[in-house]
């Protein structure tokens, strides 16, 4: 079975530690400890890596947050991967900070790189992994929150939840979805 994981977020160095970029963050996690190493291909950074003779195709799209679609649909038909077998991973607001959130389906919630994936591979019924960032921003503030750096706590509590994302991943392809939601969604 094939996998393709997409990781969300901005390429360049002044989105590395921002809060938008925890889908890089994740899949950086993941590939290091499937022993995954990133080479840049079209669209993007793409790391491959088996999981107990599942093939991973782990993809950090270089094409903007807002044009993820772009990268997906390519990765997608190069690869020969239905929609119950990818994964978005990316950042959401509306939950606190750490927490994940595996759906199969939904809206792109006001999120940019979810309108884009949806409006290229025709639908929203693919799942993804929400981390949640918190909205610890004023009014009209959003913005500079998201794409403002992890603050001091944050980035410390961060390894833990990274690693805790990974385990998700591994066991929505291991498990399957249904499995996952119940174990990792709190």
């Amino acid at each position: 079975m094939k996998y393709l994981i997409v990781g969300l977020g901005n390429p360049g160095a002044e989105y590395v530690e921002t809060r938008h970029n925890i889908g890089f963050k994740v899949l950086e996690n993941l590939a290091a400890d499937l022993g995954a190493a990133w080479s840049e291909e079209r669209y993007g950074s793409l790391a491959q890596a088996k999981l107990k003779g599942h093939q991973l195709f782990l993809l950090k799209p270089s094409t903007y947050m807002n044009l993820s679609g772009k990268a997906v649909r390519y990765w997608m038909l190069q690869h020969k991967i239905e929609k119950p077998e990818i994964l978005v991973v990316l950042d959401d607001l509306a939950l606190p900070y750490g927490k994940l959130r595996l759906k199969g389906k939904g809206s792109d919630g006001g999120h940019n790189g979810l309108k884009s994936i949806q409006e290229l591979i025709l639908g929203n019924d693919y799942p993804r992994l929400r981390f949640g960032i918190g909205a610890e921003f004023s009014k009209g503030r959003q913005v500079d929150y998201v794409l403002g750096k992890w603050d001091a706590q944050e980035a410390a509590e961060l390894p833990d939840h990274l690693k805790r994302s990974s385990e998700a991943i591994k066991s929505f392809v291991l498990s399957g979805i249904n499995v996952t939601m119940t174990a990792f969604n709190q």
